[in-house]
């Protein structure tokens, strides 16, 4: 007998089943034990838990973390800043170091700019300083070049050269091509603006119909497609033309009307680009034909739009500073002067101007102060306010070579851990690495007769092949492998190509053949050789030479190449790369790795240093090392390292396969893949080991694995160790030969739609390097391009030039909210205003919401037309709410494969035998063993409460039951059923789904599979299939499923910094482990609120006094007399005002109402909220727009939607006649808060207020739970004292304290147990126990009787009737308890199901009858009561 376990692994949950498999037919195989553990996805707990999805908060919460950081980072540089100030005497504790007083709005400014020519005095001067501190100006990044916001431009030569001759942009580059010159310079944004602008008012003298003002307008910001087509649209001119008559019989002169139709040009390549610069410098001066002046502006208009944008923006005010002589803060001043009100928060400049600047300031101020020696300088300068540390490294995410590591072990703190050493990954953009991925490639090419074709004789001429073999086996056989003169050939031709086509290969090495293929559609070549010899090629015919043609052959291409270097003196020691030499001491490598690894330097252009040093190696002028500098590589990492790739390639070129190379290497190809002898012998461990916080890039995947840890380690302390682990993979099924080659060119193809992408960004879009955010966003738009590019919710037409601006955002069809989807097929393009009033809705429902039923039944039309032939996507756009799928997605299924592979190796060190399957198979199997059927029957009493079964007559007249929507993934133990499948999945059955094409073939294993294991083309079951069906239900009604609870509140993390060469500090950090509150910021102020109250125990003698009316407070105030004070016997029981009525009149016609309005002085949290449909008018604080607010909600007949839309265009005034509208208001929001900080002047210093006391601001809502405690306490009478029942004994009463997870963090941080089991313990309360979220509790049964104080709970005999009553805590508040069945997986709270499915518990009266319990990872219980 083989005990085996079986794990189905996703990424929120383990099922897992121990079962028993007979060896033989005289063994009976049985289940053991089944069970389910459930582990939340994301690291936080998700907020809005009722939902019942993990929301994704780590990347906004990251965002903000960066932003405090930040501020973080600026307020320590201003404290050093000022430290050092006051060290110096320059300023002293009491001195004034922002604007103080009437008028002195600017003053800083001014003595900024005063600075630069004048003395001021040392205050003033440390004033200045802070200034500056404050903004430092942009700091460029190599690598950050191609962002969306435009281009860097550091042309101050070529500005210069245009202001002293007087010469525009057309004319230098007219002068430039008309002496040789190919390659024309880059332009300030500025200068180009001025040249057209001079062309177009010169030219609107001639064209004034045309150039109108709407038309300038129009075609700002367009490239030069858009802006012909909008110029196209505007030109309109007449023209006298001869005609002949034939009314008259003679010619006449017509006026003709005449529009833009284009030019056909007769010119090409350089003397097209000398006749458009010669257009637009005749333009200047001379009026020119209408479709030339539109080429004119059309080329300069592109431009413009070319070197737009932020940074575009950031080089014309460098430029500006330059030509004007001023520095920054001298700009700045100007603008205020010239408007007060102009905002300068986006005004930024270049990093060195703001250098520039402070080092003119501090050399003429030490003209006047001693004190501003050039050690002080260097200190303010550069280790303070312009100081900017170096990005951390980030080797150590880089992977470890799998064949140049061991695992080694070292103490830290006296605690020994296990870590991996060895050789680290190269880059894929390796040169190295790129020839090893062509010999990898070139050694599984086979070559063979294509099917269908006629097979043809090869020729006898010297012509027909480049090889004269005696005997070709693929004349022979048909098929074979490259031999290794075909695969040299192959490898120097590929060696400066990107690609080549199988066609190209063929006709290389096998001349015209047409009867041939290959079992690749395209090959990659060398990617990196590909880039650089595209660089090679600009640089060519910048200097005069021809550009390459890549399709020459290589041979030719580098021989070009190295006779135009040699013949220019440049370096050709650069295009030599020998893979078997030392790497560091090649220049070619050298060149690589420099143009990979350089990140930015403090030059404008962020790439100045990287130039000179391009300039040092090549031998090349500066000019064409700024081409070379514009090369970008791919970053991705290949598997092996350098080390390791020397070793094998000599073998691959050998013409081994890689298995091979990697044996005669010394490595063994599949560490997995060991010898019956090996697997016999191999040492197990015990247990298996956790793995260590972060030792996994993917953090989801280390946690599902040390969850996986955890039950496995359980497993083998309850069951022994096991025979054999089966794990289901999430991979789908290989079907057949075709489809397995289709997969394993997935990647290729994928790689090469991307590079296809990537070349239109960079030729049409201008985006340099562009990310992955770019591919997806063209990819999205042009998924839109049958629907003429315009957008699929709000039809709304995306201009091509903004395609790439904040206009329009990336969306999320379902959002991330529902269901955790990150895949292009959830993906579309929306603009950003309809993507903010979107949501959290699903397009279908927010189409419906938003347009009606006119506009889902166009969007139904749109997306059925766009995308019939993408099913996914299509189901996608038309899921409403209801129908998202509860658990699986397609991103958790790519973290399941993951989890699966890693699973697997660390699987293996406990067991000798480890298998995996695939979900396609366990499906399969489910269903032929009929387990669906037996999750059917377990469910049927729960579907049945929900109205969801229906019944039909059969052919017998039998009625039959059916559930509708019908979903195992209603219920967790749907895992523990996969993973009893998983366990019973022999290697036999993965053998013939994997394979079931041969299954028909009488001679094959599979066919004697089918016939030895397979029943009427069903699966055998591994015991008879009723008996089986029963064992599984009778242990799925025994599954306790277990939930991993967030217990810990802070987690201690060591903070370490070094501390010069030697040594370092550590700081032992408490970090919260969830949001300590809610990111909506309050203000507060009090007022009187009106509530309506019901008269009970509540109203004592200072809760009558709120009471609004006198005649009823005097009423209630002589009933509460008459009975002493108690207001509990005063107006409760059969005093009740309904029973025992308070009379206002002896008539006895007039009394006191069972409900009353008060009135109390209260503190409201208020926040500013847009008006907007959804704005609830009763919330609004101001009386006043409450009345406006609600007479428009009247004029249109209650309509929200149609009364607050379009409000620019339809306002609502609050004073017509000064023109004030009302668009924001001021609203109610919470009931309870906390204030974040003390009000403050904008010196820092606190504000109180008249009594002496501090003013609390910035109100937060704690908002999210962190437990419950519930005590008994003693019921005390109105004196204070004990109080005792009839019997003598003493009279107790439950009670509870909510803590939120702020406190809770706060009570650690102050050393003190997060559960205070002494709250008001001076009072007489005694702890019972806490409820914290996903604890379990036993609840009795009235309906069965069933008690769970009556029972064993910790006797797993005892567990089937023990689960219809587990709950777990979902959800509490104040004396509000929502708990949640363990078995359910949604936490909808459908009536019919209360109590079955979920208990809301509302009073303490069943509290001291329910049972706290602990359950384990593997479903037991071990604990009952607090823990």
């Amino acid at each position: 007998m083989k005990r085996v376990l079986g794990l189905d692994l996703g990424t929120n949950s383990i099922g897992w089943a121990v079962v028993n498999e007979a060896e033989n037919h005289t063994e009976q195989s049985s289940i053991v034990k089944l069970g389910v553990r459930v582990n939340p996805l994301t690291v936080d707990e998700s907020q809005n838990f009722e939902k019942g999805k993990s929301i994704e908060t780590n990347t906004a919460r990251t965002a903000k973390r960066s932003a405090r950081r930040n501020l973080q980072r600026y307020k320590l540089r201003r404290d050093t800043l000022i430290q050092i100030l006051k060290k110096h005497n320059f300023i002293c504790d009491d001195a004034i170091l922002s604007e103080n007083g009437n008028k002195t709005t600017f003053e800083t400014y001014r003595l900024r700019a005063k600075a630069v020519t004048e003395a001021i005095s040392l205050q003033e001067f440390a004033r200045v300083l802070l200034m500056i501190n404050k903004k430092r100006g942009y700091k460029s990044s190599r690598k950050a070049k191609g962002d969306e916001e435009g281009t860097l431009i550091d042309g101050m030569e070529v500005a210069k050269m245009l202001y002293d001759n007087d010469m525009t942009p057309g004319m230098l580059c007219l002068q430039l091509m008309r002496n040789g010159k190919k390659k024309m310079p880059d332009f300030y944004r500025s200068d180009l603006q001025s040249e057209f602008d001079r062309i177009w008012n010169f030219q609107k003298t001639f064209y004034e119909t045309s150039l109108t003002p709407a038309a300038r307008e129009e075609i700002i910001g367009k490239n030069k497609s858009q802006t012909w087509a909008i110029l196209q649209k505007h030109f309109v001119w007449e023209k006298q033309a001869i005609s002949w008559s034939e009314s008259n019989a003679q010619t006449e002169t017509v006026t003709e009307k005449c529009r833009l139709v284009g030019l056909k040009r007769q010119t090409k390549g350089v003397d097209l680009k000398i006749e458009n610069y010669e257009w637009r410098v005749r333009a200047l001066s001379e009026r020119i034909d209408p479709e030339e002046l539109a080429i004119v502006l059309q080329e300069i208009n592109g431009e413009i739009n070319s070197s737009s944008g932020y940074l575009g923006a950031i080089s014309d005010r460098s430029k500006e500073l330059f030509f004007k002589n001023l520095t920054v803060g001298q700009a700045l001043l100007q603008k205020i002067e010239k408007n007060p009100h102009t905002s300068l928060k986006n005004i930024v400049y270049y990093r060195q101007d703001y250098l520039d600047e402070f080092e003119t300031i501090w050399e003429k101020q030490a003209e006047y102060h001693p004190e501003l020696t050039k050690e002080l300088k260097h200190e303010i300068r550069d280790a303070v306010i312009f100081y900017q540390r170096r990005l951390k490294s980030q080797k150590s995410l880089i992977s470890i070579c799998e064949f140049e590591r061991e695992d080694r072990e070292r103490t830290v703190n006296g605690k020994t851990k296990a870590f991996v050493a060895g050789c680290r990954v190269i880059p894929r953009s390796s040169l190295l690495f790129q020839e090893f991925k062509i010999w990898q490639t070139l050694n599984n090419i086979e070559v063979f007769i294509a099917d269908g074709k006629k097979k043809r004789h090869r020729s006898s001429t010297p012509e027909a092949s480049l090889f004269d073999d005696i005997a070709d086996p693929l004349d022979i056989t048909g098929r074979r492998l490259l031999t290794l003169e075909e695969m040299h050939t192959l490898a120097e031709e590929l060696s400066v190509r990107d690609k080549m086509k199988k066609n190209e290969i063929i006709k290389l090495l096998f001349g015209n053949r047409t009867d041939l293929d290959l079992n690749y559609k395209e090959i990659d070549g060398n990617r990196t050789w590909h880039e650089l010899y595209k660089a090679f090629s600009e640089i060519l015919e910048n200097s005069g030479h021809e550009p390459i043609n890549f399709k020459h052959s290589t041979s030719c291409i580098k021989e070009q190449v190295r006779s135009v270097f040699t013949a220019l003196g440049w370096n050709t020691a650069i295009l030599d790369f020998d893979s078997s030499a030392p790497l560091d001491t090649q220049v070619s490598y050298q060149l690589w790795h420099l143009l990979y690894s350089f990140e930015g330097d403090n030059t404008k252009t962020g790439d100045g240093k990287l130039i000179s040093k391009l300039c040092d190696i090549c031998r090349f002028d500066k000019e064409h090392a700024r081409i070379l500098s514009n090369v970008s590589f791919i970053e991705d990492y290949g598997s092996l390292s350098a080390k390791a790739i020397r070793k094998i390639l000599p073998y691959l070129k050998e013409g081994n396969l890689y298995d091979k190379a990697c044996g005669l290497a010394g490595y063994r190809h599949s560490a997995s893949s060991l010898t019956k002898e090996e697997i016999i012998n191999k040492e197990l461990k015990p247990f298996l080991d956790i793995l260590p916080k972060n030792s996994l890039r993917n953090p989801v995947v280390e946690k599902i694995l040390n969850q996986m840890v955890n039950v496995v380690n359980e497993l083998i302390k309850t069951y022994g160790p096991f025979d054999e682990i089966r794990v289901e993979l999430a991979r789908e099924l290989k079907k057949s030969q075709k489809e397995r080659e289709e997969l394993s060119s997935a990647i290729n193809s994928a790689t090469k739609e991307l590079e296809k992408v990537r070349n239109i960004l960079k030729t049409e879009f201008n985006i340099p390097h562009p990310t992955r955010n770019d591919v997806i966003r063209y990819r999205l738009y042009e998924e839109l391009k049958d629907n003429d590019y315009r957008t699929l919710y709000s039809n709304t037409y995306i201009p091509r030039e903004k395609l790439f601006t904040k206009e329009f955002d990336i969306e999320h069809i379902i959002p991330k909210a529902r269901l955790f989807d990150d895949s292009f097929s959830n993906k579309t393009i929306e603009a950003r205003d309809v993507n903010i009033k979107k949501s959290n809705k699903t397009a279908y429902d927010f189409v419906l919401s938003e347009y009606g039923e006119e506009g889902l039944a166009r969007y139904r039309q749109h997306c059925e037309s766009l995308f019939k032939d993408k099913r996914t996507k299509l189901r996608k756009l038309l899921m409403e709410e209801k129908d998202i799928p509860a658990d699986f997605i397609e991103r958790d299924l790519r973290n399941t494969q993951y989890i699966a592979k890693r699973a697997l190796s660390m699987l293996n060190e406990i067991c000798r035998r480890v298998v995996a399957t695939t979900g396609s198979i366990t499906d399969q199997l489910r269903n032929d063993w009929q387990l669906v059927d037996v999750m059917k029957e377990l469910n049927w009493e729960k579907y049945k409460a929900l109205g969801l079964v229906e019944y039909h007559t059969d052919h017998d007249g039998r009625q039959i039951g059916r559930i509708k929507d019908w979903t195992k993934r209603n219920d967790h133990r749907h895992h523990a059923m996969d993973a009893l499948t998983v366990a019973f999945t022999k290697d036999v059955f993965i053998q013939y789904f994997n394979n079931k094409n041969a299954s028909d073939k009488a001679n094959s294993n599979e066919y004697a599979i089918k016939n030895t294991y397979f029943e009427s083309g069903r699966a055998i079951a591994p015991m008879p299939l009723g008996e089986f069906r029963a064992e599984a239900k009778k242990h799925m009604e025994n599954i306790l499923v277990s939930i991993k609870a967030k217990n810990k509140v802070v987690t201690n993390n060591v903070n370490k910094s070094k501390s010069g060469k030697r040594g370092g500090n550590s700081k032992i950090q408490l970090t919260p482990r969830g949001q300590l509150h809610n990111e909506t910021i309050y203000g507060s102020h009090k007022e009187y609120v009106t509530k309506t109250e019901k008269v009970g125990a509540s109203f004592t003698e200072e809760k009558i006094m709120t009471v609004c009316r006198q005649q009823y407070r005097e009423a209630l105030l002589w009933r509460l007399n008459e009975f002493n004070g108690d207001p509990k016997k005063a107006f409760t029981g059969k005093n009740s005002l309904e029973k025992n009525p308070i009379w206002l009149n002896e008539q006895k016609t007039k009394f006191v109402p069972p409900t009353v309005k008060t009135v109390e002085m209260a503190t409201v949290y208020t926040i500013r909220k847009a008006i907007s449909a959804d704005l609830k008018i009763d919330k609004v604080t101001d009386v006043g727009i409450r009345h406006l607010l609600q007479q428009r909600l009247d004029e249109y007949g209650g309509d929200a939607k149609k009364a607050f839309e379009n409000l620019d265009e339809n306002p609502i005034w609050l004073n017509k006649e000064k023109g004030i509208q009302i668009k924001r208001v001021t609203i109610t929001g919470i009931s309870n808060a906390l204030a974040l900080h003390d009000k403050r002047d904008k010196d820092g210093n606190l504000i109180l207020d008249k009594n002496g006391r501090r003013i609390p601001i910035d109100f937060v809502n704690t908002g999210n739970n962190h437990h419950v405690a519930i005590y008994r306490k003693p019921v005390l009478d109105k004196q204070g004292q004990q109080k005792y029942d009839d019997e003598g004994n003493a009279m107790f009463e439950l009670a509870e304290n909510v803590v939120s997870f702020y406190e809770a963090v706060a009570r650690v941080n102050e050393g003190l147990p997060v559960i205070d089991k002494n709250f008001n313990r001076e009072e007489g309360w005694e702890f019972l126990f806490t409820m914290k979220q996903n604890e379990y509790f036993v609840f009795p049964n009235e309906k069965t009787g069933f008690n769970p104080k009556e029972i064993d709970l910790m006797d797993p005999a005892n567990y089937q009737i023990i689960s219809p009553n587990l709950f777990r805590v979902q959800k509490f508040s104040n004396k509000d308890y929502t708990f949640r069945h363990h078995l359910e997986t949604n936490v909808e709270t459908n009536k019919n199901m209360q109590d079955i499915a979920w208990k809301r518990i509302t009073s303490f009266a069943i509290m001291d009858k329910i049972i706290k319990v602990r359950i384990n990872h593997i479903g037991q219980i071990v604990k009952v009561g607090e823990y």
